[in-house]
């Protein structure tokens, strides 16, 4: 699995007109299944995100994690991490997970987001949605396992 996790001012996603989800301060997650992960990954994934300290203390150092800081996460699945465009001109998918098996991954990866402490909120599956991301900072981190 491959995430791209973003300290966010806000973040919210919109499906067909309708606003499905919205954060204020926290973490926007994309995140995308690779055929072949696993659960294993998705809770490791999800742990890290968790406590990961990109979050600035009283020094302004980056030293605590969304969860101390009572920030939210907004996880909102991409496919699209695993375009592969070294040949040719239009992106190849291959390597990304098929929607029923990625689906799974995805929706355990925000359940244990949100079981660690960290209030969560996701975006529609398989939807074409309108990700609006108030990136702070920028911090912008790609984890991958």
């Amino acid at each position: 699995m491959r995430v791209v996790v973003q300290r966010v001012k806000q973040g919210s996603v919109t499906v067909g007109g309708r606003r499905v989800a919205e954060i204020g301060p926290g973490l926007v997650i994309l995140v995308g299944a690779k055929a072949g992960d696993s659960t294993a990954q998705a809770d490791w994934l999800a742990e890290k995100c968790a406590h990961l300290r990109i979050f600035e203390d009283e020094a302004g150092k980056l030293n605590r994690s969304v969860l101390e800081t009572g920030g939210s996460a907004l996880v909102v699945s991409q496919f699209t991490l695993y375009a592969n465009a070294e040949k040719g001109r239009r992106p190849s998918f291959i390597e990304a997970a098929p929607p029923e098996q990625a689906e799974p991954l995805i929706a355990r990866f925000a359940e244990r987001l949100q079981a660690l402490g960290v209030p969560t909120q996701t975006g529609q599956f398989r939807a074409e949605m309108l990700v609006e991301i108030h990136n702070d900072g920028p911090v912008t981190i790609l984890l991958e396992k």
